[in-house]
């Protein structure tokens, strides 16, 4: 049996399969589902907020003490400054305001992903300094698309594909002049570092080196014994504390480290 010729034929009959394969995949990746969420909210804004009160900027990336921070979509209207991060993810999401990390389940699969209003806040912290405006002119919206379900009771500007229009919507009240509104759309033109494939590959190299400073083990400071380190009623090492409440809170104090078991405690000068 010719293996060879047995592939050639296969190959020969088949290849169409291959890129269509690749495609999917491709379409798959986070980086598309990235892109098709962002495109989402853009139609929406582009067809259901009035171009003469709204501006929409898209992927503005802008630099930080530490880097840079990418803002997938910035409003700006007479009626504040919305910054809004797009999440495209599928299954039940389980989360609230205060938590570090939320959950995703799909099915038996479950992981973890960090708070998008903490990783929003980031975004508007910037935003604001960069353009000097007041915090009750800032607002932080999380959009989630896709195929998923909030199980867990959600923040008002928390809100499906559709319900970022009418949260920014139901902002009625002008805070924002003209004027001001002007000066703000031409401080995110030319704050903004240029769009383009360069600046999108270093903003995802300083995000990968955040993550894995993160997951570095930190390192375990040692303990400090006593020189002559025998507690006088158990026998134990004595060990440097400090007191974290009550008149003496602040000052360091020798502990017998058979705590609290044996409550022996020394003047850190002696």
């Amino acid at each position: 049996m010719n293996i060879t010729a047995i592939f050639e034929q296969l190959f020969t009959a088949y290849w169409w399969v291959i890129p269509i394969l690749l495609t999917l995949s491709f379409l798959k990746s986070p980086f598309m589902k990235g892109v098709f969420g962002e495109l989402n909210v853009n139609l929406m804004a582009k067809f259901l907020l009035d171009k003469d009160k709204y501006t929409l900027f898209k992927n503005v990336t802008l630099p930080t003490e530490d880097g840079t921070t990418q803002i997938d979509h910035v409003i700006v209207s007479r009626y504040g400054v919305f910054v809004i991060e797009t999440k495209n993810m599928k299954g039940w999401i389980f989360g609230s305001e205060k938590q570090k990390t939320w959950t995703q389940k799909i099915y038996r699969h479950t992981s973890k992903f960090q708070n998008p209003l903490h990783q929003n806040y980031k975004h508007t912290q910037t935003l604001q300094a960069a353009l000097n405006i007041e915090p009750n002119t800032i607002f932080s919206v999380v959009v989630f698309v896709g195929d998923s379900t909030f199980k867990t009771t959600m923040p008002d500007n928390v809100v499906y594909a559709g319900g970022y229009i009418r949260y920014i919507k139901d902002k009625t009240q002008p805070i924002l002049t003209e004027s001001e509104i002007k000066d703000i759309c031409g401080q995110i033109t030319t704050g903004r570092l240029k769009p383009s494939l360069k600046t999108h590959r270093e903003h995802v190299k300083h995000v990968k080196t955040i993550v894995a400073e993160k997951q570095r083990p930190t390192e375990v400071k040692p303990v400090l014994e006593k020189p002559d380190n025998s507690c006088p009623k158990c026998g134990e090492s004595m060990v440097l504390r400090t007191a974290k409440r009550g008149d003496n809170q602040g000052n360091q104090f020798w502990g017998c480290s058979g705590y609290p078991k044996c409550r022996t405690v020394m003047d850190f000068s002696q």
